[in-house]
This record gives structure tokens, C-alpha cells and sequence, in this order.
């Protein structure tokens, strides 16, 4: 079985980062809507709803299989400076894939530091902290299976 090799340039792996990120954060997106409009773009691909195959793994490693579609929602923007910014996110929400294009765009430029610091970093620990809040309220309900050894002559 061929094994893809992670991309190990700095540069990937933190755009890869910010895109998880703002492909789950349509509610702070939302909130931060006017901020990102507030520069000249343009639509290269206005929002359109799609659907794309989900393949699984049995065991999570072994054979691939198609587990089904899902909706998604892909976006491409372009900045007056010249920086082009893509979006695909689940579901059907075309405002969000705008905006997350719109961010993806505003991280490349030359205020990245800026955006990461005033957006992503926020974003990423919001999220962070739901995932272990979520973590928490399920822990409760976790079973704990033990076998006992009958002793048999």
C-alpha cells in the first residue's frame, strides 16, 4: 500500500492549519464578516454547493471503502493586492465559504501576522475548548468493560 508523505514546509503546514480552522468556524466568521469585506475583491468562483465521495478505512488503516457524499461548499476569491484565497467547507453554507476564502486571501498577504493573531489564534482556541467541553460532558457516559477469569478444574 503507498504511503503519502506529509508536507513538511513550514508554509503548507500552517496555511493546512488555518484552513481546518476556518473551514470550522462559520460562527465566528460570521461575526468577523465586516473586517474581512472591508478590502476590494472580486469573485473568481462565487460560492457553489457540491457533493463529494467520503472514502473511510476499515479499522481506520486498512482497506479504503466509499463511505457515501457529503454536501460541500467551495468558494475562490481574489484581493486587489492580488491575493487569491479558496474555500471548501461541509454543508450548504455559501456565506461561510465566502468568508473563509476571504480569510485564506487576507493570511496570505502581508498583514498574515496580523490575521493570525486577531482571528485564527482566537478561532483555534474557541474550538479547542468546545472539543474539551464536548470531551468532558461524553467522558461521563464511557463504559468501562473488564473480563473476570472463572477459575475451571
Amino acid at each position: 500500500m503507498p504511503t503519502t508523505a506529509l508536507p513538511t514546509d513550514p508554509a503548507i503546514v500552517a496555511r493546512q492549519r488555518w484552513m481546518g480552522v476556518l473551514a470550522r468556524g462559520a460562527d465566528e466568521l460570521k461575526r468577523q464578516a465586516a473586517t474581512l469585506r472591508a478590502t476590494d475583491y472580486r469573485l473568481i468562483r462565487a460560492p457553489e454547493v457540491g457533493m463529494t465521495l467520503v472514502r473511510g478505512r476499515m479499522g481506520g488503516t486498512g482497506d479504503a471503502f466509499n463511505l457515501g457524499e457529503m454536501s460541500v461548499t467551495r468558494c475562490v476569491v481574489r484581493l486587489a493586492d492580488g491575493c487569491t484565497g479558496y474555500s471548501y467547507v461541509a454543508g450548504r453554507d455559501k456565506q461561510h465559504a465566502e468568508l473563509a476564502a476571504l480569510a485564506d486571501a487576507h493570511l496570505q498577504g502581508e498583514r498574515q501576522a496580523h490575521w493570525l493573531a486577531q482571528l485564527i489564534e482566537p478561532m483555534a482556541q474557541a474550538q479547542r475548548t468546545a472539543r474539551a467541553a464536548e470531551a468532558a460532558r461524553t467522558a461521563s457516559t464511557q463504559v468501562e468493560f473488564f473480563t473476570l477469569i472463572r477459575g475451571e478444574d
